[in-house]
């Protein structure tokens, strides 16, 4: 088993940042990629972005530019940077773990951007 806990969510005003964190243990891969996703209520999980073992990154068009994902191998944690913020941005952010049966996931962390 692997555990997935995120930190860091809140609440911010439109253009502000916030860093979120997730730090896996347990069982874990010897390569495996990290990522997040999203989900407002009644919605469907949605990618904002991961990093594969070797350390690359992908993103949603939605946040390229505005947000950064990066890894501290040593740590076994993934941090996401959230930069110019938008309210549309409000949601419960997860971190992933792609496995190959069913994919680990954080209970995730709230992150509410409103003036």
């Amino acid at each position: 088993q692997v555990q997935l806990v995120e930190s860091g969510g809140g609440v911010v005003q439109p253009g502000g940042s916030l860093r979120l964190s997730c730090v896996a243990s347990g069982n874990i891969p010897t390569f495996y990629a990290l990522g997040w996703y999203r989900r407002g209520q009644g919605k469907e999980y949605e990618y904002v972005a991961s990093m594969s073992h070797d350390g690359r990154a992908t993103y949603a068009d939605s946040v390229k530019g505005r947000f950064t994902i990066s890894r501290d191998y040593a740590k076994n944690t993934v941090y996401l940077q959230m930069n110019s913020l938008k309210p549309e941005d409000t949601d419960v952010y997860y971190c992933n773990l792609p496995a190959p049966g069913p994919d680990y996931w954080g209970q995730g962390t709230q992150v509410t951007v409103s003036s």
